[in-house]
This record gives structure tokens, sequence and C-alpha cells, in this order.
């Protein structure tokens, strides 16, 4: 069964029975794209994997609750980002213990070079730099929650992710800066 030749309404009535061949076609479909979003976010490959197929179990434990608002993509893609967050919660929240008035990285001038990496660069770097840092960084720039957002759901104050994402980018910069020279 190619996923790319079946529709989205197809896909959904196929997993709303719970057809083992409409689920692996859906997988299929999305798999590379929430990856992607799992990488951003996980500590390595294996975490990542295992945000993935956490995320999927989700998604066909739920598909139900899908009701067509938005895209079945965007769907999925938020419970990726919520299952990733949930493996951080359990596994690193210490990582989140930093406040605004500590942040000790002081943002450079040359704020374009982030514009000009390639994707597998951005991700090569954001994997490098501490749990709190990337999470933040990851929900803030790329998936457009806010400081406020971030702070409910990592359940840390505001001020501390404000601080996480300053020195996630002065972090980011000076990666970035550094690899330039060589």
């Amino acid at each position: 069964m190619d996923a790319k030749k079946i529709s989205s309404e197809e896909l959904l009535k196929g997993c709303l029975k719970g057809d083992r061949k409409y689920q692996k076609a859906l997988f299929d479909l999305y798999s590379p794209r929430v990856l992607a979003v799992c990488m951003r976010y996980a500590a390595g490959r294996d975490a990542a994997y295992d945000i993935l197929q956490d995320t999927f179990i989700k998604v066909f434990e739920r598909i139900e609750s899908y009701k067509n608002e938005g895209s079945l993509e965007g769907w999925i893609r938020k419970i990726c980002v919520n299952t990733a967050l949930d493996h951080i919660r359990r596994n690193r929240m210490d990582k989140f213990t930093d406040d605004v008035d500590d942040v000790k990285y002081k943002l450079s001038s040359n704020e374009s070079a982030i514009d000009e990496m390639l994707a597998e660069d951005l991700m090569e770097i954001l994997q490098s730099i501490p749990v709190g840092y990337r999470t933040v960084f990851n929900m803030y720039v790329i998936d457009g929650y806010t400081h406020k957002e971030i702070a409910e759901q990592l359940n840390i104050t505001e001020s501390t992710s404000k601080s996480q994402f300053s020195r996630a980018r002065a972090m980011l910069q000076k990666i970035i800066t550094e690899k330039q020279l060589l």
C-alpha cells in the first residue's frame, strides 16, 4: 500500500478501524517529518527513535480524537512535541534551573550566520547544546510557543525560559562563529 496515493480521509478511516495496513501507511507517510522534530528535541538518535515510537503509539491510541480541524500532520506534530517534552521532563528536568539573572552569555552582532546555515548543520549544532537550552530554543523559535507557554509546559518560570533561550542563542552563535573560523 503506497501511503502517498491514499487520501488523508482514507488513512484516517483505516486507522480508526485499527487496520494495520493503514496504520503502517500513515507511519510511512509522516514518520520522516516527525523524526526530524524528534531529532530537534532528543539527545541522540536512539532517544529520537524512542520519541518517534511513543508518538505514533499515542497517535493510534488517540486517532478518534482528531476532529479534522487543521492538518493531520499538524496534529501528529503536536503530539510529537508533547511526547518529546514528556521524555525531557522524565529524564532531564534538572537542566531547567537557571534564571534570567544568571545569564552569562552575550549575544554577538553576527546574528545572520544562523540564517545562512544548512538545516543539517544546525541540527548537528543543536544536538551539541545542553538539553534545557535546546528544548526552549526549539519550542520558541521552531514550534512558535511563547515564553509563557514554554514555562507552563516545562513547569519552569517564564524568566527561566527567557534565560534558557538567551543562552541557547548565544551558545549557538558562538559555535557557529567558531565553525566558520575552522
